[in-house]
């Protein structure tokens, strides 16, 4: 299974749709951590996205994403307008010259996507960031791309998940709530909660 450049256009607003109704999940997980807007940011962002997706006739797979990205940082300004634009803009130039999303192209796009936003914002793994679901996502993408598509996201989506509660027991490095120190444990973070909820969309888009 693969996806031409329509179907990405028509998974990310699926995926801006899921975003945004788990908005309220969203600023409570941020609020447990001290601050509490990145719920609204990321639905602000996500509305953008689909404002430009729904105009949008696709060329390419890279210019859904790009143009995803680049409605985010508009509109979004912040950390996670950064993080989350780069996310997505990076990734989608990872896939230039590709005519369809496949398990490779998820590859691809998803370790481009890491390595940008760990240049952007400095976090590691461990640090109790979106990274730390979106590092292992990036690394069972690469060992899952001999799949089919719906069961390399399924795969990808269970791995982000795990991360995501992984980072529950860590104590956070960056933002407000790095001044909480052990306070934070127990909690996981907003950021890696908004990667889960990407990639279970996409997952979802696809079906297994």
């Amino acid at each position: 299974m693969e996806l031409k450049p329509n179907q990405v256009r028509l998974m990310m607003i699926q995926v801006a749709d899921a975003v945004i109704t788990a908005e309220p999940l969203l600023s409570q997980a941020d609020r447990d951590l001290g601050d509490g807007d990145h719920g609204l940011g990321m639905a602000r962002g996500m509305e953008a996205v689909k404002t430009q997706l729904e105009k949008l006739d696709p060329a390419s797979v890279e210019q859904v994403f790009v143009t995803a990205g680049t409605a985010m940082m508009s509109s979004m300004g912040g950390a996670s307008g950064a993080l989350f634009g780069t996310l997505f803009r990076a990734g989608g130039k990872a896939l230039a010259g590709r005519p369809v999303l496949d398990s490779q192209g998820l590859s691809l796009f998803l370790e481009a996507a890491l390595e940008g936003v760990m240049k952007r914002g400095g976090a590691k793994p461990g640090d109790k960031t979106m990274i730390d679901a979106l590092a292992p996502a990036a690394g069972e993408a690469g060992n899952v791309m001999d799949q089919p598509l719906p069961q390399a996201l399924a795969a990808v989506a269970a791995a982000a998940e795990a991360g995501k509660d992984a980072s529950k027991i860590m104590v956070a490095q960056f933002g407000r709530a790095k001044t909480l120190g052990d306070a934070c444990i127990g909690f996981p973070d907003a950021g890696a909660l908004s990667v889960t909820v990407i990639l279970a969309t996409m997952r979802d888009f696809v079906g297994v």
